[in-house]
């Protein structure tokens, strides 16, 4: 008998936890809120461990229904919930890795105003993210779509009296709803052509048709629409600018929101529509393209930003095109395999950084770091694991991940190959770039003389004990994360991600879906490459131990031979700019000069000023007929009831 998990539970606890928080949390001490919101929060994990227990005695996909919601001829959408493979890994990421950042921002955020706001939106932001993975249709997986989209906008500008956080906040807002555009058109689409938004009806629906080879249709247009909000979600060219400005929230918000959940969704929804991209190539192609594309150009902006978040942020930005480039290549599990180790690294790369800036009073320019690595040995040593691990060497989780992506994609096209392996050389480079500027030479920082001389004369502490712990046990996962191997990762998720699949799918799924047996012939092939990406990989950490180490004048020399190249990588390809021309600008000039001159003040305004001067005029006419004179009034009933007569008279002639 198949168990009842009462799935309601794992988003509903840590939406408890934001409303406990968010009503009374003003009147709660410090210690009260964190206990609520951690308690929540691991109590949703608690209990996503229990469903990976009853796991192996469901049968899948495993549905529950929670309550009725629209009703419309023959349309429905309930809130009801959806677990297979594919979502019980979401739910592992997303509670494990929330969790072990609600851990994490208690210290953090331990002495900041505004502490228990900060912790009902985690809570709500954790709710929706669970709803996103768990919903059994994808309206209500929209819900939590535009959730995690509120939440984020809440938390990058959680100090909003900064300037910048409030307009990166507003910012990441606008650009999402881009994207979710083209998602709300997908689902029109699909509601008029299949009926439904429930997953398993939509796909059973799609199935039986056949790939769209020869031109773009139905499918093509939804697979591109989805793309269009997956693009906004995940950061991807051309709506990826929101993330780098995303870093002035807290740094926790960098780890949940931008490194390890939120950026994921787009991911994660491509994956579940892989039955309607499968059958949409050129849809398949575009995600290939444009991940590959977003893989190598935020690399490349990476190389010279100098903001150790910005750095990360444009990181998260390449390894998201290397998933999508997955997607797009139809190896879903390999994109969603290192979606998982992504979680694992990135995140801990942004709550060591934490640390970093939590050591050296706020700083976050690298330039002023140095020499901190004898000084914050935990942060630095579990930084170290997850530089490693994003650089692909082997055995940390990040090699295994990444070397199946470019694998499968050597087998659609060695131009994603080797845009993949040059993007892993520049991956490389820009993270021990940081690993070497923040740990290693003289600490280059302004002294604060607060404490005495030697290393408290810069006031430099390693992080408290309730920080560190999770930064040790993602250092483990970080490591060790990837063992699980993507054959065995693949085999897991097989009977969710070739559902419906058909052989004939396209060139692109036959390949990158290949058999067991098949890859047992190519090993040679694949161990060739594996030690190119390797090679890649090791040259990537020896320049940047030569530039930033050994010969650290080299970089300015280097940056002055490349003139205006250079420039135009550190202003990010003036793209910001180019939006601001294009776009904002005339946007803000045509709402201010039409919209609120034109519009507002000259015709709504006017119109209520010479309304309210006319309405006076009349009143003031119309109150002499209250004269208080008997005749008057008999003179006014009297002409009323001639004009009555006449009336009834001309009606009777007719």
């Amino acid at each position: 008998m198949t168990p009842n998990l009462h799935l309601w539970l794992i988003p509903l606890l840590p939406l408890a936890g934001a409303a406990i928080n968010g009503l009374f949390g003003r009147r709660f001490s410090r210690r009260a809120v964190s206990s609520i919101a951690l308690g929540f929060c691991g109590a949703a994990f608690a209990m996503a461990l229990w469903v990976v227990a009853q796991f192996s005695a469901l049968s899948l996909p495993y549905s529950e229904y929670f309550a009725p919601w629209i009703r419309a001829g023959s349309f429905q959408a309930d809130f009801a919930f959806y677990l297979d493979q594919l979502s019980l890994v979401m739910l592992l990421v997303v509670t494990g890795v929330g969790f072990l950042i609600h851990i994490y921002s208690v210290g953090y955020m331990w002495e900041e105003g505004g502490f228990y706001r900060f912790f009902s939106y985690l809570n709500l932001f954790m709710f929706f993210m669970l709803t996103l993975v768990l919903a059994n249709n994808y309206l209500l997986m929209f819900i939590g779509w535009e959730g995690v989209g509120l939440a984020s906008y809440l938390l990058i500008g959680f100090w909003f009296t900064k300037d910048s956080a409030a307009a990166a906040g507003k910012k990441a807002f606008i650009v999402n709803r881009i994207g979710d555009f083209g998602f709300l058109i997908a689902l029109f689409l699909l509601i008029k052509h299949f009926g439904s938004l429930n997953f398993v009806q939509v796909f059973h629906r799609i199935a039986p048709l056949r790939p769209e080879t020869t031109g773009a249709g139905l499918l093509t247009a939804i697979g591109l629409l989805l793309m269009v909000g997956a693009a906004g979600k995940s950061a991807q060219i051309p709506l990826y600018v929101w993330l780098p400005d995303a870093m002035e929230g807290p740094t926790p918000v960098s780890a949940l929101i931008h490194a390890a959940t939120m950026v994921t969704a787009g991911v994660y929804m491509v994956a579940r529509s892989h039955v309607i991209l499968d059958r949409a190539p050129m849809a398949l192609m575009v995600v290939a393209i444009i991940g590959t594309l977003t893989a190598l150009f935020a690399a490349t902006i990476g190389v010279a930003q100098t903001d150790i978040k910005k750095v990360l942020a444009y990181s998260t930005i390449s390894q998201l095109g290397y998933m999508f480039m997955a997607c797009g290549v139809a190896a879903y599990s390999a994109g969603i395999f290192h979606l998982m180790t992504h979680a694992f690294f990135k995140g801990l790369l942004f709550l060591a950084a934490g640390s970093v800036i939590h050591a050296v009073g706020g700083e976050q320019d690298m330039r002023k770091m140095g020499g901190l690595r004898t000084k914050i040995p935990w942060t630095f040593w579990t930084m170290t694991a997850a530089t490693f691990a994003i650089a692909g060497f082997w055995p940390f989780a990040g090699f295994f991940s990444k070397d199946e992506i470019l694998w499968q994609a050597s087998r659609v096209s060695f131009v994603y190959w080797g845009i993949g392996v040059f993007t892993a050389f520049l991956t490389s480079f820009y993270m021990f770039r940081l690993w070497f500027l923040t740990f290693f030479g003289e600490y280059r920082g302004e002294a604060k003389a607060a404490h005495g001389g030697g290393e408290h004369q810069a006031g430099i502490h390693e992080s408290p004990k309730l920080m560190l712990a999770p930064l040790v046990i993602l250092a483990v996962l970080s490591v060790c994360g990837g063992w699980v191997g993507s054959v065995r990762f693949e085999r897991f998720l097989t009977p969710v991600l070739q559902a419906g699949s058909g052989a004939s799918v396209s060139n692109v799924s036959t390949n990158a879906l290949a058999s067991a047996n098949e890859r047992k012939d190519e090993v040679s092939s694949e161990t060739l490459l594996t030690a190119v990406a390797l090679g890649a990989a090791a040259l990537g950490l020896y320049l940047a131990f030569l530039m930033y180490y050994q010969r650290p004048q080299l970089p300015d020399q280097i940056a002055a031979s490349l003139g205006g190249f250079y420039d135009a990588v550190v202003h990010k390809y003036y793209v910001d700019d180019l939006y601001a021309t294009l776009f904002v600008k005339p946007l803000l000039d045509a709402s201010t000069r039409i919209l609120w001159q034109g519009i507002d003040r000259d015709v709504i305004d006017a119109a209520v000023d010479n309304g309210a001067d006319g309405a006076r005029e009349i009143s003031d006419s119309v109150r002499h007929m209250q004269s208080g004179n008997l005749r008057s009034y008999a003179g006014w009933i009297a002409a009323g009831a001639a004009g009555v007569i006449a009336y009834m008279v001309w009606m009777g002639t007719r």
